[in-house]
């Protein structure tokens, strides 16, 4: 069984001039996180959709799965105070059905509109095979570490740097050890699923992720996601004004 967990318990704080939570947003018609729902529910090796929301807009969030008719949605839990909160609220209601040690998750943020059918086949590959898998693009900048923001006394290899991507895949049985150490441990709020393993010592496997798999956070993040469907609308516009010459 294949479940995709997704969160959006945040209320898009980088996300300055709404007061809408970041994921609630319309683009080309529809709301962020309708988007990424739909890229789940139309995958053929996707059984299940499970949402960790900001507790206040559960109601809201489910007649958008209604008015859209998204389907797969196993069901719609509250986030908690931070992102690892949302993801282990998510995570303990994936357990309740997905029962088999083998059965993968992948964990994703709510506002990915963009990622591809071949990049959620790819992580579920990749997860039967290695038991984790987090996409990644190199990184193509340079990359230099401060403290204060203001000085700098060290660089990083830039080909030795990659960027973190979603969705990311384990197996029911890590995902399940990896909560269950973190608050054993006292490690409360990793940034990803990803660096929670590290954390623990553990490795994880990564593959070639895609770089129009954005995920909207400021909102030059939304006009790049906006100026792409545009951009997509276009196409198809001029495909059939060429087709029917006009």
């Amino acid at each position: 069984m294949v479940t995709a967990m997704l969160f959006a318990g945040g209320i898009g704080a980088r996300m300055k001039y709404s007061d809408m939570p970041k994921q609630f947003l319309e683009v080309g018609g529809k709301p962020i996180i309708i988007h990424t729902m739909e890229h789940f529910a139309r995958h053929p090796k996707v059984d299940a959709i499970v949402v960790a929301c900001k507790a206040d807009w559960i109601g809201y969030l489910n007649e958008l799965i209604a008015a859209f008719n998204v389907p797969k949605v196993k069901t719609v839990v509250p986030g908690g105070a931070s992102g690892f909160d949302s993801i282990h609220n998510g995570v303990m209601a994936t357990a309740e059905f997905s029962k088999d040690p083998e059965d993968i998750i992948l964990i994703c943020d709510g506002v990915r509109p963009m990622l591809s059918e071949e990049l959620i086949t790819n992580c579920i590959k990749d997860t039967k095979k290695y038991k984790t898998a987090v996409p990644v693009t190199p990184s193509i900048d340079s990359l230099l570490y401060s403290e204060d923001g203001e000085t700098c006394g060290k660089s990083y290899q830039r080909s030795t740097m990659y960027i973190t991507q979603a969705p990311q895949g384990y197996t029911m049985e890590k995902i399940l050890w990896a909560h269950e150490e973190a608050y054993k441990r006292g490690i409360t709020n990793p940034v990803s699923s990803s660096e929670l393993f590290i954390e623990l010592g553990e490795k994880v496997h990564l593959f070639l992720g895609e770089r129009f798999n954005i995920k909207v956070t400021t909102t030059e993040d939304l006009t790049t996601l906006r100026s792409q469907f545009y951009y997509e609308n276009y196409k198809q516009f001029a495909k059939e004004e060429l087709k029917y010459g006009l």
